[in-house]
């Protein structure tokens, strides 16, 4: 098993490595953003299945710079995510909470702007360059952002597989690889299990669309 000081090597080789793939998620994102400023709301199936995007390339990325734990858990994730979102109707994402729309927000931008693995040479280099897309805990950060905007797509079982993963790597990164900032996706992850939990008619469709 590689030591927390091996992990983190890897990870920043990555984030050096596949700035560009950072960028271009980075222009995506703010597309999104932009839309959702605007009034887009896609559909549940559609969001699903564009949620799950981003963890395929953090899946590429770890096998890229010789990690098949994350490489394997990020594939099976994706691949989990997508089919759960093509169970799903197509009708438009649910309006979500305040509280979850504030969560959301703050989710996304901690995503963005994620600092831990960008060089401090790079002048602003968080801005454009935090490895969103390229390793786990900023892209499950940023991807819950956005789930919890869409209400986690009225779907329990989707919301679930996304909350559990990030609880899972918010605690790995925070207490054994002492990423300290990774309590943040905590948070975020905790917020999203309550948002698929709660007595709410529009999240007991969860049932239906994962066993339809």
């Amino acid at each position: 098993m590689p030591t927390p000081t091996e992990i983190l090597d890897g990870l920043t080789t990555a984030t050096a490595q596949g700035w560009i793939i950072a960028v271009a998620w980075h222009i995506a994102m703010l597309i999104a953003i932009v839309a959702i400023a605007l009034g887009w709301r896609p559909g549940r199936r559609l969001a699903g299945v564009l949620l799950a995007t981003p963890l395929v390339t953090v899946s590429i990325m770890a096998w890229l710079v010789a990690n098949p734990f994350n490489g394997t858990v990020f594939a099976l994730l994706a691949v989990a995510l997508i089919l759960l979102a093509l169970r799903l109707p197509r009708d438009a994402v649910a309006p979500a909470p305040r509280w979850a729309v504030i969560a959301g927000a703050l989710m996304v931008i901690f995503g963005w702007i994620y600092p831990h693995f960008v060089s401090p040479e790079i002048p602003l280099g968080f801005l454009y360059r935090s490895p969103f897309g390229l390793v786990p805990c900023p892209t499950l950060s940023g991807v819950i952002g956005f789930a919890l905007l869409a209400n986690g797509l009225s779907s329990r079982a989707w919301s679930g597989v996304l909350a559990v993963a990030g609880l899972f790597y918010a605690i790995v990164g925070a207490f054994r690889l002492g990423v300290q900032i990774d309590l943040v996706l905590l948070a975020g992850a905790i917020a999203l299990a309550v948002l698929a939990v709660r007595p709410d008619p529009e999240n007991r469709v969860w049932f239906s669309a994962a066993v339809a």
